[in-house]
């Protein structure tokens, strides 16, 4: 079966995971990873851009550029290390940096700008990238489904679907990445659609009040969330927000919640470590509203198993409190069906440049909402 690379640079920005996958009919396997940090430098100009309102072509191309210097190191360092050739890669899948996603259009305020365009955008030079790695690239995965009516995102639940489908077992794979999405998976023996969509932040808001507070990117596994009290007039306000009442489709970004969001919702009173607390239970809170909301949509009721992915499944303490608010799951951890939590988003935009080399759909419309499967993605020829 053929090789490919899949590149994922989240809303994090914490680095650049490449992971090596083999696809074919039968499920992917991931053969090798290698995960490369972000420059201080480029993450500061990455930040930049985003939710800018003015920005300068020259700092558009001199970031764009760089990043696509350090997605072809990732590449060449995980072939070093695999001891595969370039020449066996297939192709690359590379997703891009989100800078902004509006599959609603502008947000002005608590609004939307009448009569705006949908849009997301990720910062990619896929031409650059094929040139710097002589192999082909598939890139620009999402504005296909957007074109087609859909959210553009999320885009893992078709490999999720071709990865973790039980036999007779619902599942639910859960990434806590900058922001948390979720896939339900019917058992494959059911002629229920997966479901997947965005529940809301996950690390985005903690990894900013962490590294406001306590000048470290990142709460190792929650320790410092752990320390605090849960604020319940801080965590009813957070919540009190439409976009965790809004029906699937759905999905979101920083463009959306950020600190400027939680500024809007603080008292001014609250102790820096139980606002942490309170981000953490935020995400376990929308987190467990999203499974409640896809269970009902899809009369689903009962036990079933939780697969956490993402730098999520590291923070012991999120999972704890996801535990407590889901006493009906039993969580089934990425390892045990011979991937790792950390690669996952990764080795899904590998599976997808298959998909688009043999003129498959990438989408799920039951979770984007387009009009239809498509095929995403362009390919750039090495």
């Amino acid at each position: 079966m053929p090789l490919f690379v899949g590149l994922m640079s989240g809303t994090s920005l914490d680095g650049i995971d490449a992971a090596l996958v083999r696809c074919g009919e039968g499920r992917p396997e991931l053969l090798a990873a290698k995960g490369i940090d972000m420059p201080e430098k480029l993450r500061q100009q990455l930040l930049s851009l985003c939710q800018a309102n003015n920005i300068a072509f020259e700092d558009l191309a001199a970031a764009e550029a760089a990043f696509c210097q350090l997605q072809a190191e990732a590449v060449r360092q995980l072939l070093d290390t695999s001891g595969v050739s370039i020449k066996e890669i297939s192709a690359i899948g590379s997703h891009g940096q989100t800078i902004e996603h509006a599959p609603y259009g502008y947000k002005v305020g608590n609004d939307y700008k009448a009569d705006s365009a949908r849009y997301t955008l990720q910062l990619d030079n896929p031409s650059l990238l094929a040139e710097l790695t002589k192999c082909p690239v598939v890139a620009d995965f999402r504005r296909r489904d957007l074109a087609a009516g859909g959210q553009a995102a999320p885009l893992a639940p078709a490999f999720h679907a071709a990865l973790f489908t039980a036999e007779n077992e619902w599942r639910v794979v859960l990434n806590l990445g900058g922001f948390a999405n979720l896939t339900l998976l019917p058992p494959a023996t059911s002629k229920a659609s997966v479901i997947g969509f965005d529940t809301g932040p996950a690390n985005a808001l903690l990894d900013e009040w962490h590294a406001q507070h306590r000048q470290e990117r990142f709460d190792r596994d929650g320790q410092w969330a752990a320390s605090g009290q849960v604020d319940e007039a801080l965590l009813e306000r957070l919540l009190d927000d439409d976009f965790f009442r809004r029906t699937p489709p759905k999905s979101t970004g920083r463009e959306y919640f950020n600190r400027s969001w939680l500024a809007a919702r603080l008292a001014g009173h609250e102790s820096p470590q139980d606002v942490q607390a309170t981000l953490a239970e935020l995400t376990a809170a929308s987190v467990t509203l999203g499974i409640e909301q896809a269970c009902r949509q899809q009369a689903v009721d009962g036990a079933m198993t939780l697969t956490p992915c993402g730098g999520g499944a590291h923070n012991g303490d999120l999972l704890k409190r996801l535990q407590q608010r889901l006493p009906q799951v039993t969580l089934a951890f990425c390892e045990q069906f011979g991937w790792s939590p950390d690669w996952l988003e990764a080795g899904a935009f590998g599976w997808l440049a298959w998909r688009r080399l043999e003129n498959l759909p990438g989408n799920l419309p039951s979770v984007t909402g387009a009009g239809g499967p498509r095929v995403l993605g362009g390919v750039y020829s090495a």
